[in-house]
């Protein structure tokens, strides 16, 4: 210990003053760096106009934000967290603005002003754009350097939109083998007549019809497949013959084909694609996207320039490349590729005389799901909340938000037996009455935001009812539904199927896949959301035995004869399962 009596002067240990006075050692504080920031902070948010109104402002990490003022002011306060502290900043068309604060830099100024500045979005949309590419890694696994939701996109049907086996056969008319099917021959009136029965059919396609046009299968499917401008209706709707194109050069781009083998548009929808979306454009009038402006027609992209990158997502407080769009979150979003009409004449705007074939977006608007105070999303189903509270690994700079919701990527839908399995809620209810039993099934589509089954027409729900003797032999229906030829091996079985049937009005052909064709829709028995479908069946019952009820309701992906001469092999998933037991009288 030091003896200050000893040592009657002024000491300096570790930036503290010593002084004597009367015996005793004070302390003193000395000219230190200011290490904390206070409780309150007061900024100004702005951009090439000047100060900006109604901007969020956030403490990044937390969930503390505020609103600036009329003179784009804003007040702060419950700063907690140790500095630096980041502030971040957003309005519409513009990006995240940022600012870092922290005492302990040395250019730390205490007494200057707090000021975020926006930036504004790119103006135009840059077609000849590169699609992102990071750290020599090309096309969206460069997304998986940073984002743990690249592997569950791998698992989401987006990602094989480009070569999934259903749309490549339907579009080429070949089966998966690679077999070609038949070219269309037309008949004296001009129609399609129907197919060969003396040689080998592999089912319709797109090109067997029309060998001469691509056709605007890639505003959905391949997205990325071109870069000519997506407000321009040519290059996209494929209409044109491959000989006008050629022809036309200086007029027409050369149509967007979703035939790809290579490069980011063998992807499918891709991270970068979805992200670069910065609003969709719907008919006011109906809000639905203008029937000749399916996929990317109907959306707004923001493609940077060179040098410069954005990305949109639903995370107000990141600081790098991006900008905030709600959008993102609601069933909006998935417009574009979730209505499509086909045929008639099309017209500016317009389609005269088309037919709606997917409408799962129009379906949800028309449903109680779409009430903004009750209802819920497509997100909300399809990419329900994750169990994680990050999203960029921690390694590559990322934060922990317990304030977000965070989505999985995976999208379940049609292929999801865990998604068909809690979409519709089964009743069953069976009654001896002499020698008859009566059986009652009730369906109530209770648990899905649009009609069941939906999109594609050649999707169905099978309801399959077997009345069982003690011998497990079928007992004889006296009344009630049977399942059409159409159902496959279901067929001629007590049941009903839910389809939505189109007839192909060239052949005559029903169900039929080649909507693509004129066509008329049949019968459409699916289940729109909320509602109940009741059927009753009243079987043949011996007397003294015992008998049992098996109900099943199977979804399957294709009518049974389109999967066998397209070769597609997915399975039926069971949607519902009941057995119902009666004791012999």
């Amino acid at each position: 210990m030091i003896n200050i009596k000893r040592f009657p002067m002024l000491l300096i240990i570790t930036g503290t003053l010593l002084v004597l006075m009367g015996g005793y050692a004070v302390a003193t504080a000395g000219p230190t760096r200011q290490t904390s920031l206070p409780s309150t902070l007061t900024g100004t948010v702005t951009n090439a106009i000047g100060p900006v109104p109604g901007a969020i402002v956030q403490v990044q990490g937390t969930p503390n934000r505020t609103q600036t003022d009329d003179q784009g002011i804003f007040v702060l306060s419950g700063i907690e967290a140790a500095p630096p502290v980041v502030l971040t900043a957003w309005t519409p068309g513009h990006y995240v603005g940022w600012v870092a604060l922290d005492p302990s830099s040395p250019d730390w100024q205490a007494d200057a002003p707090i000021i975020i500045t926006l930036k504004p979005l790119p103006e135009y949309d840059n077609t000849d754009y590169d699609w992102f590419s990071f750290e020599g890694v090309e096309g969206t696994a460069s997304c998986g350097l940073c984002h743990r939701e690249y592997d569950e996109w791998l698992a989401d049907q987006h990602s094989q939109a480009a070569v999934n086996q259903r749309f490549i056969t339907m579009y080429t008319g070949t089966d998966v083998e690679g077999r070609q099917g038949q070219p269309v021959v037309l008949g004296k009136d001009g129609a399609a007549l129907p197919p060969d029965p003396s040689q080998p059919y592999y089912g319709p396609g797109y090109l067997l019809d029309n060998p001469n046009r691509t056709g605007n299968c890639a505003t959905c499917h391949t997205p990325l497949a071109s870069k000519a401008p997506n407000d321009k209706n040519c290059a996209w709707s494929g209409c044109h013959t491959n000989l006008t194109v050629e022809r036309s050069p200086t007029f027409i781009a050369q149509p967007a084909s979703p035939l790809v083998s290579s490069g980011d548009a063998v992807e499918g929808i891709t991270c970068d694609f979805c992200h670069k979306i910065g609003d969709v454009i719907l008919d006011p009038e109906t809000g639905l996207p203008l029937p000749d402006m399916p996929g990317i027609l109907s959306m707004r992209l923001y493609r940077p320039v060179e040098g410069e990158q954005v990305f949109f997502g639903t995370i107000l407080d990141v600081n790098r490349r991006v900008s905030y769009l709600p959008l993102e979150a609601e069933s909006a979003f998935c417009a574009p590729c979730h209505y499509g009409v086909f045929g008639g004449v099309v017209g500016s705007g317009s389609v005269a005389g088309g037919v709606v074939i997917y409408n799962s977006y129009g379906e949800w608007l028309d449903s109680p799901y779409s009430d903004p105070e009750t209802g819920l999303t497509c997100q909300e189903c399809h990419m329900p909340v994750s169990g994680e509270n990050w999203f960029v690994f921690p390694e590559r700079g990322g934060l922990e938000r317990d304030y977000v919701q965070l989505h999985n990527h995976t999208m379940p839908g049609a292929a999801d037996e865990n998604l068909l399995q809690n979409s519709v809620t089964m009743s069953s209810r069976a009654e001896r009455i002499g020698d008859q039993l009566q059986v009652e099934i009730s369906i109530t589509n209770d648990k899905t935001g649009h009609h069941i089954p939906t999109d594609a027409p050649i999707r169905s729900m099978i309801l399959v009812v077997e009345a069982l003797d003690s011998n497990g032999e079928p007992l004889p229906l006296l009344e009630g539904p049977v399942n059409p030829a159409y159902s496959g091996n279901y067929g001629g079985m007590p049941g009903k199927t839910f389809a939505k049937v189109l007839r192909d009005d060239w052949t005559g052909e029903f169900p039929t896949g080649a909507y693509w064709r004129p066509v008329t829709i049949v019968e459409d028995t699916r289940l729109a959301a909320f509602a109940t479908d009741t059927t009753t069946y009243t079987f043949d019952a011996p007397q003294g035995e015992a008998i049992t009820v098996n109900v099943r309701l199977v979804f399957r992906r294709a009518f049974a004869d389109l999967a066998q001469q397209k070769g597609w092999n997915d399975p039926d998933i069971l949607m519902e399962h009941e057995t119902i037991s009666i004791p012999a009288n």
